[in-house]
Order: C-alpha cells, then structure tokens, then sequence
C-alpha cells in the first residue's frame, strides 16, 4: 500500500509540473517599450502575384477613359457583353511588371504605393491626361495564420493595414497551449524566404519588423511540449490504456 501511495504522489507531483504556468500565457509582460523606437509608419510594398486595382481619374474624363478599362464578359453567340461591368485589375507577375492599358508592360514591383503611384503620374503626365489622380488598391491582400490558434485560416485584408496582433485576434487567440514565446512570421522579401521569431510576452514586439504584417505573410503558432505529447498520446490511446490497466492490476496485486 505504501508503494502506491508513492507512485500516486509521484504522478500528481508531474501534473502539477506540466501544468501551464502564469508567465508562459500572459502577454506584454517583460521588457519595457521602447518609445523612440515606436513608429506607426506602415508602407506597402507591391509584389509579385498582387491584384492591383488600379483608378485614374482626371478633370478630362475622355483622356481618362482609356486607361480604366471595365472587365466583362461575351456571350460566345452575339459577342455582346454581359453582366455589370467591373473595374479591371492588373495582375503582378514574377518580374514585377503589369500589362497597364496604352503604357503596356511597366514595372511597378518593388515600389511602395506612393511610389507606385508617383511612377504612373510620370507616365501620364503630360503626353495622356494632365494632373491625374491615381489610386492603387490591392485586391487579394491576405495574411495567413497557423498553428495553435482557435481559428486557423487565410483572411483578407480591405484596408491593407494590419498588425500580427490584430492577426491573431482574426484567428481566435491562441490556444492555451500555444507558445507564446515562438512566434514564427514568414515573409517573402525580393524572391526569398525570410523567418522571423517574436515573443508576445515581450512588450519588444511593439518595434518587431514584423509588427505589421505584409500581404501574403505567414504567422504560425508553434504548440508547446505538452499539447505535442497529447497528440502524440491521443494517436496510441488505446495502446496506453490497456499499458495503464496491466501496471494498474500489477499494482493492485503487489499491494495487498
């Protein structure tokens, strides 16, 4: 009896040991924030395999008229368009460069939206339209999240501004077992793949690169060593169990 008496000790002791602590799920809670490093400047950079919806407009809305071409669609019988004309984007492709209507090719990945748009104006102004107005929207900005979190999955971004915080509200918080501590942001920066690891416990994350996410970044939650362990547990439940029944008989037997 005094045996099982220990072994029972023993397995509470290793409960209470893998149990999740306090300071492994609070966010914000070490390092101070370092203000002059703060800055909530955000540029948007236009990549290869954006969607650009792009607008120009003008006091002429003749000369304009050309470089806003509606996307339709025929009936193969009459060749009339059908539906209610959309406005047209304009794909990025691997070279950075989009086939604009007039202008033709024009390389615009890499560039920020201010720049991009600067680069049109140039091209416009004055040979086609004088004094544009041109807006650049990205139409298939999207950030993924993975990993431990309630809520996995691809969101699209309207406004084109988001923080890895606001992220991970999207995807439901993570779980009680996801690690806090790693983090990972993937990034694509001209043509290759850049890891990134923040801490949400550290207030540091508030100057990360990576505060503010960039179209198609990926964020994944990494689980901690216990919640693997479960899985790994759940996979030989059965296994375990009828293991645990024999050493608990043993057990049984041996005490009395």
């Amino acid at each position: 009896m005094q045996n099982f008496k220990k072994i029972v000790i023993l397995l509470t002791l290793v409960f209470a040991f893998s149990c999740v602590s306090k300071k492994e799920i609070v966010y914000f809670q070490n390092d101070e924030i370092e203000q002059n490093l703060v800055s909530n400047s955000y540029k948007t950079v236009l990549k290869p395999d954006d969607l650009l919806q792009i607008t120009i407009t003008a006091l002429d809305l003749e000369a304009a008229k050309p470089f806003n071409l509606p996307a339709v669609s025929y009936l193969t019988t009459t060749d009339r368009a059908t539906g209610t004309p959309q406005q047209q984007s304009y794909l990025v492709d691997n070279n950075g460069e989009i086939d604009f209507p007039v202008l033709g090719k024009i390389k615009i990945g890499g560039l920020t939206r201010t720049e991009a748009i600067e680069f049109l104006r140039k091209k416009l102004d004055p040979d086609y339209i004088k004094n544009p107005t041109i807006n650049i929207r990205i139409a298939n900005y999207k950030v993924t999240v993975l990993g431990d979190v309630n809520k996995p999955g691809t969101y699209t971004i309207p406004n084109e501004r988001i923080t890895i915080l606001e992220a991970i509200g999207l995807a439901g918080d993570l779980k009680i077992t996801g690690k806090r501590n790693n983090v990972f942001v993937m990034r694509e920066v001209e043509g290759k793949k850049i890891k990134y690891e923040i801490d949400l416990r550290s207030n540091k994350i508030f100057t990360s690169p990576v505060y503010y996410l960039q179209q198609n970044d990926f964020v994944y939650i990494e689980p901690n060593k216990a919640s693997s362990q479960d899985a790994a547990y759940n996979k030989n439940r059965a296994f375990y169990i009828s293991v645990g029944s024999i050493i608990l008989s043993l057990l049984t037997f041996l005490t009395r």
